[in-house]
């Protein structure tokens, strides 16, 4: 079992990260990718240690140590997993439109005080159809400043679906590793990497500083 530690969303040093042999929750990049990607077992049980193995190799003391270069390899490690560990570490990210159980960061970047409830109610079904479209998925996206009312007009824009659609409509679903599915896996993958590195900026944090 992982423990929730985005309460205290404070990085440890670059230089003790990439020292660190330590895979454990409690270690420097687990508590790094914790707070940049937020906690999941598929992260404290697969990613850490995958990438702590990339970083102790020592060919990989060519490559400069900074968080940027931290967040690229586990994006690259993310993009070869199994498609059932893809979806498990996707599924660490709240749903967009959720206001319960967010990490400090993930609140603030989904502005979750200036959002009607009729927009949260639309979000709500939205994720329903995505997840039902794209079993075992979750939307994610790189809010980037936006309001959830843009992401909604975005979802639905995605799904193709007019104001007019209700839950229950019937659509095609994309099954796990079809090619519609493996694509959304890939975008997501790119946009949670994005939203790592925004979330440097927002810790007031050089990513690409050693």
């Amino acid at each position: 079992m992982w423990q929730d530690m985005t309460s205290q969303p404070i990085l440890p040093l670059v230089s003790e990260i990439y020292a660190s042999r330590d895979v454990s929750q409690h270690g420097p990049l687990a508590r790094t990718f914790a707070t940049l990607f937020e906690p999941s077992s598929a992260l404290f049980e697969c990613l850490v240690p995958s990438v702590t193995a990339i970083i102790a190799n020592p060919k990989c003391s060519t490559l400069h140590p900074t968080y940027n270069a931290l967040i690229d390899i586990a994006i690259r490690e993310l993009e070869g997993w199994p498609y059932g560990q893809q979806a498990s570490f996707l599924g660490g990210h709240p749903r967009i439109g959720e206001v319960k159980g967010l990490s400090a960061l993930s609140a603030s970047e989904q502005a979750a005080h200036a959002t009607p409830p009729e927009v949260l109610a639309r979000l709500s079904e939205l994720n329903e159809e995505y997840e039902r479209r794209y079993p075992g998925l979750r939307y994610i996206t790189f809010v980037n400043g936006r309001s959830r009312k843009m992401i909604m007009v975005e979802m639905e824009e995605k799904l193709g679906l007019g104001e007019d659609w209700r839950k229950g409509d019937s659509e095609e679903v994309h099954g796990l590793g079809s090619e519609e599915w493996a694509l959304e896996v890939r975008r997501a993958l790119k946009d949670i990497g994005d939203i790592a590195k925004s979330r440097l900026v927002a810790l007031k944090v050089d990513g690409d500083a050693d």
